[in-house]
């Protein structure tokens, strides 16, 4: 299931004591990792690359908010919707990692993100973030499980790189309304997972939705050894497990409620079971989880790298797909995944790079989508990271 925009068309906390902890944890975490010469140039293509992201994409009402492409279509909304810019927030996290000139970017990041947030709550009553900015920048929208996941790994990213309280409070908010979406009929086919959204058009249940919750939960369990996120995330992997695991080991992406799944095997998909495995194995030490994200893992490689399939999926995909190959490759050793992001990021350089503008062009018609600068920016960014932060990866 591939996103853009015009699909999505038809289809906080103490924000202050954040800019203030993230300025001086980000400060200290850019000394204690700060990149090799032999990383330095990714950190010197994330600059550029998010610096472009700021001046093409970036509104003029100070909110912090990104327009959805560059160049701007005459129908276009004034903001992006939730995922592009919870791309655009973790690509400055990436960066302010290794670079403590971003954190105040990272704070303006965080704050915009926030104008998404609904606390009154979607279907289940439970607070998340809208796809759309509520009131007074926007109508909200449809609240989709997935933007809220890419959101709470962000901020569990966030915690352990710096301890954030506030950070960690909102990804336990956000797990909270990821268990509330859980399919509780079991008349349906393949009964259980969770749905891919709130919205009545669409009754999907997805490896997107149900895999980034898993890995969410085992990150909150890690962090605060509470069982019920073991339990939950446990079930939500063993769902897709069981219902969207093909024999090779690679995942399809959803089944709907007639029963009929959806057989498309994107990037993503792949790595995210891949980094739950990792941590499930964390979780208990049972070395089958660990057996079953290798295998994964080099069953991904294959269909995507030896094959030549990796450049047909969006740059937003891969990024994350290349992340939990990093997370793997920090239990596991070697660096096979990441010498081949570190070719993919040599490609998209090279190829995808407008010099004039530093903008990246994955479109014949001309166009940069918000998203995929940020993608291209997390890309170079996470390569600059030195081995023992890639724990901390999604």
């Amino acid at each position: 299931m591939r996103w853009s925009p015009s699909r999505r068309q038809v289809l906080g906390a103490s924000l202050a004591a954040l800019a203030a902890a993230t300025t001086t944890e980000a400060s200290a975490a850019a000394s204690a990792h700060a990149p090799s010469p032999s990383l330095s140039h990714s950190l010197s293509r994330a600059r550029v690359t998010y610096d472009a992201l700021k001046k093409y994409f970036d509104t003029a009402d100070g909110t912090g908010l990104v327009r959805e492409q560059y160049p701007a279509a005459a129908d276009d909304r004034p903001y992006s919707y939730e995922w592009p810019l919870s791309q655009v927030h973790v690509a400055a996290l990436d960066l302010a990692f290794v670079d403590r000139r971003y954190a105040p970017a990272l704070a303006v990041r965080a704050e915009a993100q926030e104008l998404y947030w609904n606390p009154s709550g979607g279907t289940t009553g439970l607070p998340g973030y809208d796809s759309y900015p509520v009131a007074p920048h926007g109508g909200g929208g449809d609240m989709f499980y997935d933007d809220n996941e890419w959101v709470g790994l962000a901020k569990s990213q966030l915690h352990l790189q710096t301890g954030d309280r506030a950070a960690l409070r909102r990804a336990e908010e956000i797990f909270a309304l990821v268990e509330s979406g859980w399919d509780t009929d079991p008349d349906h086919p393949a009964p259980g997972g969770v749905f891919w959204t709130q919205a009545d058009w669409n009754h999907s249940r997805n490896t997107v939705s149900n895999m980034p919750g898993a890995q969410l939960g085992l990150r909150l369990h890690q962090i605060t050894g509470r069982t019920r996120y073991l339990e939950s995330s446990r079930r939500f992997y063993d769902w897709t497990h069981t219902h969207l695991r093909t024999p090779e080991g690679l995942y399809w992406d959803s089944v709907d409620l007639a029963g009929t799944v959806d057989r498309t095997i994107w990037s993503y998909n792949q790595g995210v079971p891949v980094g739950v495995g990792v941590l499930l194995y964390r979780a208990t030490g049972d070395r089958s989880h660990l057996s079953q994200a290798r295998r994964t893992a080099e069953a991904a490689y294959t269909h995507f790298v030896t094959e030549g399939r990796l450049l047909t999926q969006p740059v937003f995909f891969n990024s994350i797909f290349f992340k939990n190959l990093l997370l793997l490759e920090s239990v596991t050793g070697g660096s096979v995944y990441r010498r081949a992001m570190a070719d993919y990021a040599d490609h998209i350089w090279s190829e995808r790079r407008d010099n004039s503008t530093g903008l990246m062009r994955f479109d014949d018609n001309g166009t940069t989508q918000a998203i995929e600068q940020a993608a291209a920016t997390q890309i170079f960014a996470v390569l600059s990271w030195p081995r023992d932060a890639w724990r901390t990866l999604y």
